[in-house]
């Protein structure tokens, strides 16, 4: 499992508040398939408007980087993208925080997160189809190859939705790219 670090500086506030979340990102790759190090967690934060006024306390300006409340409200409230930062000022660490409510896939991955006990607390990943559907997203823009590996280590130690997940590369356009990650796996 990723270093703790990620869970007590990022995590186990937006836990302790309430506000949903799921962890997605090279975190949650690394849980569902291959681990690697990462300087970041990515998290799909979804915060009712009343909760963005908490995350000073939670993550105090002594100790963190964090936008104004302001601009996480107005990022709250985009179509599409709505995204911030966190960043611990000792470690470096940073947590990339995504607050759109619109991708198609978002409904069925929040009625299917998964809850997974860490010696801090229990926390929320986004389930492995959704983790897939967005780093092929990545990979089509960045075309970096570390997507397609994680990608690859979770379809060889995951059972995945088949139904769910190929819907979606299609609506989305990345059967192309899935073929990409399948090709790097033992079942390719």
């Amino acid at each position: 499992m990723q270093d703790p670090d990620f869970i007590s500086l990022f995590v186990e506030p937006l836990e302790n508040a309430g506000i949903r979340y799921m962890i997605a990102g090279s975190v949650a790759s690394s849980i569902y398939g291959e681990p690697r190090n990462t300087l970041d967690i990515d998290m799909v934060v979804l915060p009712d408007p009343n909760q963005i006024s908490q995350f000073p306390a939670l993550f105090p300006e002594a100790d963190y980087y964090l936008p104004p409340t302001e601009v996480i409200a107005i990022e709250s409230r985009r179509e599409a993208n709505g995204h911030f930062n966190i960043i611990h000022h000792n470690t470096g660490l940073k947590a990339d925080i995504y607050l759109s409510r619109n991708h198609p896939a978002l409904p069925w991955a929040l009625e299917h997160t998964r809850r997974v006990p860490t010696a801090a607390c229990e926390i929320s990943l986004a389930p492995p189809e959704y983790v897939i559907i967005h780093k092929l997203g990545f990979y089509k823009e960045s075309q970096h190859q570390r997507h397609l590996r994680d990608i690859a280590g979770m379809i060889e130690q995951q059972e995945l939705d088949h139904t769910f997940l190929t819907h979606h590369l299609e609506k989305l356009h990345l059967t192309e790219e899935y073929k990409a990650a399948l090709a790097l796996t033992q079942r390719g």
